[in-house]
């Protein structure tokens, strides 16, 4: 199974119910907690989780140039920066291709985490693998089908390479930030999940 996708890819015969984000498109029925951190106010959307127990990847959508290769940039910078901070890292291939697994410091000493990156139509998806989610294994295996059924909506309006490509609540999600002003779990079925044609 190939994806993540493009909008522009979809076409009237895909029936996929999906979580509309702006840029990203989640299934609605993919089995995992979808949590979003937002900006209470304006509703926007700053990161976006997919977790299962044991297990999280972090996805971002950032605008790229047509001509792509945004990963083997960052992934450079990625390597330098980790071991600049202490931290070791090592270059394997894996599930997307070129990735990144590393130990960085942190509170408790030292974390495993796995970077990933998608080069798409003037858009690029950093994926961020934590806990289980790391190594091969049925957690990373859950984590990485959603991921590929992940459909970025670039969009038509210019922007820079690196820029976020801009992530919303659904309408009728921002009211549940009224109680929990940073981190919201989308239910996986309501009101606020949109059929996508």
């Amino acid at each position: 199974m190939q994806g993540p996708r493009d909008s522009g890819d979809l076409n009237a015969a895909d029936e996929v119910v999906r979580v509309n984000l702006g840029a990203l498109l989640i299934p609605a029925d993919s089995g995992v907690d979808v949590q979003v951190q937002a900006d209470q106010v304006a509703g926007t959307v700053s990161q976006v989780n997919l977790v299962i127990a044991d297990a999280a990847v972090q996805v971002q959508p950032y605008a790229a140039p047509r001509s792509g290769g945004l990963w083997s940039q960052i992934r450079q910078e990625l390597v330098k920066s980790i071991e600049d901070s202490g931290g070791q890292v090592q270059q394997v291939q894996g599930s997307f291709g070129d990735e990144l697994l590393a130990q960085v410091p942190s509170e408790q000493g030292r974390q495993s985490v796995r970077f990933a990156g998608v080069d798409g139509p003037r858009w690029f998806l950093r994926l961020v693998f934590l806990g289980k989610a790391c190594q091969p294994g049925p957690a990373a295996t859950r984590l990485e089908t959603v991921v590929r059924s992940l459909v970025v909506d670039r969009g038509d309006a210019a922007m820079p390479p690196r820029a976020p490509l801009p992530m919303t609540l659904p309408v009728e999600a921002t009211t549940a930030l009224e109680s929990e002003p940073r981190t919201l779990t989308l239910p996986k079925r309501g009101p606020e999940i949109t059929e996508i044609r």
